[in-house]
């Protein structure tokens, strides 16, 4: 593992302390919808994005809004786009589950659990047919590994040497079903083994191994090396959804805060209880305002329903 520089590093505890300020702050709002939070599973976000540069795409499953803060997408015009206002990134139309901002480098999401596989593979296909050094990643849950469609892009990707990331986000439950009880396979990793590609199974809690590991994964596929596999294992602190009952003790929760992946890197960075508060100050004021924007802005008119729809 290569570690962060400690500018990176703290460029890297700001950017998860952000993301869990922003969805703590959305969970609260009574107007927050059906949302999909990744609270505990932000080292994986920010590492991969630690390491892309401006022109690879980054696409998701569902649970988005992590990864496209980490991507750089602006939290005012998300914030806008989750309370569906017409200031949002997509007018407020797309929400959580169909949000895109290209020019970010964040290609979109899709709430179909899997349903953005292949479309990366097209994304790649693309890349590759204009001879561009882009890479593309496809970031997805344990729950989608089981979707025929993932095997189906594995093979297309290996066999057309396609310039993929594949980036298993897991975080060990499937709504409430272990990945273990759903899957046969010792590790996620092991499907990308299969198809012939560099497959690694990492500890996704540890932002610098994540960017170390994409990072080095990333310059293989631009070099034209072909597709990899990366497994990253995280948590999940909250419920898989806003409206879901969680089904996990209080003290199976209190013992996964323990391996909070925010708190490591503080620990590391040995940071007063001074410096971490003048963070947190710093990321409460942006998330305020994101809200601030977000409320400021209309819902869109009822005219508007057609508009992009062909």
């Amino acid at each position: 593992m290569t570690p962060l520089d400690p500018f990176d590093r703290l460029r890297a505890l700001r950017s998860m302390m952000q993301i869990r300020a922003f969805e703590t702050a959305l969970a609260k709002r009574k107007d927050h919808g059906f949302q999909l939070l990744s609270s505990g599973e932000e080292a994986v976000a920010v590492g991969l994005s630690m390491v892309l540069r401006a022109d690879d795409d980054l696409l998701t499953g569902g649970r988005s809004i992590g990864p496209a803060l980490a991507r750089g997408v602006d939290p005012g015009a998300l914030m806008a786009e989750l309370l569906g206002r017409a200031a949002g990134l997509n007018g407020g139309r797309a929400g959580r589950g169909h949000l895109s901002d290209p020019r970010s480098g964040f290609f979109g999401a899709h709430a179909v659990v899997g349903g953005n596989i292949s479309v990366a593979a097209g994304v790649a296909l693309a890349r590759k047919l204009s001879l561009s050094e882009a890479v593309v990643v496809i970031m997805f849950g344990d729950g989608a590994c089981g979707q025929g469609v993932l095997h189906e892009t594995l093979n297309i990707a290996a066999n057309w040497r396609l310039p993929l990331l594949f980036l298993c986000n897991n975080n060990g439950l499937s709504v409430s079903t272990p990945w273990d009880a759903a899957m046969a396979t010792p590790r996620l990793s092991d499907l990308g083994a299969t198809f012939g590609m560099p497959a690694t199974t990492i500890d996704g809690l540890d932002v610098e191994l994540v960017a170390s590991t994409a990072g080095e994964a990333i310059a293989a596929i631009r070099k034209g090396g072909g597709p990899a596999f990366i497994e990253a294992k995280s948590i999940r602190l909250r419920s898989h959804s806003t409206t879901a009952r969680e089904t996990r003790t209080r003290e199976a929760l209190a013992e996964l805060e323990t391996h909070c992946p925010i708190s490591a890197l503080a620990a590391r960075m040995k940071l007063s209880p001074d410096e971490i508060a003048e963070l947190q100050r710093t990321v409460d004021g942006a998330v305020d305002a994101a809200e601030r924007f977000a409320e400021a802005s209309g819902y869109p008119e009822p005219g508007d329903v057609l508009t992009h729809v062909q």
